[in-house]
């Protein structure tokens, strides 16, 4: 259980400071990233690369700075950590995105297997474009 926070607050760490290298180097290559939301932003992607090219290419496209997330809270328990946080970035569009989460995640062994983000899918809608899915 300890392990699994200290990776996370790692993980969190490194995305304060715009690094999400160690974010994407810590999934599996069978992770799967879901949406609790309603629109364009439900759904999940299975799947490292899926997630890499499908998620996070796009999105990091529309950013004309390096995306920032600073946590705020951890809990684990087992195999799961839950993470409140805050993200920041402004888009090439000029627009602020200031964005809070909340991301269930499951580890095992060193690896992140699943996250389920919730946040404000209305903030996400107004300033952001869904990337186009090819997953469920």
């Amino acid at each position: 259980m300890q392990a699994n926070k200290a990776l996370m607050q790692s993980i969190l760490s490194a995305l304060a400071q715009g690094d999400g290298r160690p974010f994407v180097d810590a999934m599996a290559d069978d992770f799967c990233w879901t949406f609790k939301s309603i629109g364009p932003w439900r759904g999940t992607y299975r799947g490292k690369r899926a997630v890499r090219d499908e998620l996070l290419a796009p999105l990091l496209a529309q950013f004309a700075e390096r995306y920032t997330n600073t946590a705020s809270r951890f809990i684990a328990e087992g195999e799961h950590v839950v993470v409140e946080c805050q993200g920041r970035v402004t888009t090439k569009a000029g627009q602020p995105y200031n964005n809070q989460y909340c991301y269930v995640c499951r580890l095992e062994g060193g690896q992140l297997k699943e996250l389920t983000e919730y946040m404000d899918t209305a903030l996400a809608e107004a300033v952001l474009t869904p990337p186009e899915r090819t997953g469920t």
